[in-house]
């Protein structure tokens, strides 16, 4: 037995060494055959291509383009003001309706003021009194009954007692509010027997025959706008309609923090439409027109690299070409491209998502996007 184990270790070895063999051919079969049919798969899916996307498109036109300075702006009445009373006191009547219009120096509201009409009364009476005194005083004087110092005693006196007469009669004044300027008063929050502190604010007077738009531009628009100039203003409670005016005042000075420039315009508001206090976007046309290839702004790819369209290119089928553009300015849905494309090309205006260089386009224009320059908001 101890003879023949030597005979057979070689065997053994040998069975193992051709064992390894076959496993180590079984798998580079296996590892060809799965390398293979990747490269077949990928030519096949090669050779058959990406499916055509549906997209929008429009041809690049040129559109005339008249130079806008677009802001936001507040309105402000030219005349207006909240009324109040600068003495405190007893609500004795209420002379005007709420909303009503009303002319200059109209009576709105009178406080109590009996007390006080009685002691102008009283000062009334000690003045013609003192007037009297120095109309006998300068009578004697004249004739040497009296001395100069006297007479001027007598006058000192009765210019005292007009002083007091006048003061009082200020303030009986005081305690009755009359209309500074016409116009239509606001809602008034006030009835008999309240009682009113002094600055209590008893309602609003507006004039509004015109109104002072109040807006802002950046620094670098300054040598675009001049007093004078044309504006148009608008405002989402009455769409579709443009009120005109014009630039009455710069301030003159910049502001420091946000490097603007303050602007009045002065707008004519003859049915009374715009309100103190109302927002409104304001347009100032400037310089002559020009012209512009105009897209939707919705076929600009935006981005921190560079602004990109994509241009379809004939083929079978189609396929589009992303495109690096200049945008300039925008109106509206539009906007102005500078550079990149020309006149003519058409470019994918919707569905730009699922796109890159060289995807075969599928063209449906049944749904074009927004290309209007001057949008108003839809009533609901």
């Amino acid at each position: 037995m101890n003879e023949n184990e030597p005979i057979a270790a070689p065997d053994q070895r040998k069975r193992l060494i051709v064992t390894i063999a076959i496993v180590l051919a079984v798998l580079a079969l296996l590892v060809g055959f799965n390398t293979f049919k990747g490269i077949m798969i990928g030519r096949a899916m090669k050779s058959m291509g990406s499916p055509p996307q549906t997209v929008a498109t429009m041809v690049a036109a040129y559109q005339q383009w008249q130079p806008r300075l677009e802001a936001v702006g507040n309105v402000r009445a030219v005349h207006g003001v909240d009324l109040a009373l600068d003495i405190a006191g007893l609500v004795e009547r209420v002379d005007a309706r709420s909303g009503s219009r009303v002319r200059e120096g109209q009576v709105l509201m009178k406080l109590v003021d009996a007390q006080d009409r009685a002691t102008l009364a009283a000062l009334q009476a000690s003045a013609q009194l003192a007037k009297l005194t120095a109309e006998r005083s300068q009578q004697q004087l004249a004739a040497q009954a009296i001395s100069p110092a006297q007479h001027d005693t007598d006058m000192a006196n009765l210019k005292t007692a007009e002083a007091q007469a006048a003061a009082q009669a200020a303030l009986v004044a005081r305690k009755t509010l009359r209309a500074p300027f016409s116009g239509r008063i606001g809602v008034i929050a006030v009835n008999p027997g309240l009682y009113l502190n002094s600055g209590d604010v008893v309602t609003t007077l507006q004039n509004l025959a015109s109104v002072y738009v109040d807006f802002t531009v950046p620094q670098v628009s300054l040598g675009q706008l001049h007093v004078g100039d044309k504006v148009e203003v608008t405002t989402d409670a009455y769409p579709g309609t443009v009120f005109a005016g014009t630039v009455s005042a710069l301030d003159p000075k910049v502001d420091v923090e946000t490097r603007n420039l303050r602007v009045e315009a002065t707008v004519a508001n003859p049915d009374e439409r715009l309100m103190p206090g109302m927002f409104v976007r304001v347009a100032v046309p400037s310089g002559g027109e020009q012209r512009h290839l105009t897209l939707p702004q919705t076929a600009i790819s935006y981005a921190p690299y560079g602004d990109t369209v994509f241009v379809v290119r004939d083929g079978t089928p189609p396929h589009v070409e992303q495109v690096v553009v200049t945008v300039g300015p925008t109106r509206g849905d539009q906007v102005a491209v500078l550079s990149g494309i020309e006149a003519g090309d058409v470019i994918v205006v919707s569905g730009q998502l699922k796109l890159k260089n060289g995807t075969p386009v599928k063209i449906n224009n049944t749904v074009q996007p927004a290309f209007d320059p001057n949008p108003r908001p839809v009533e609901q």
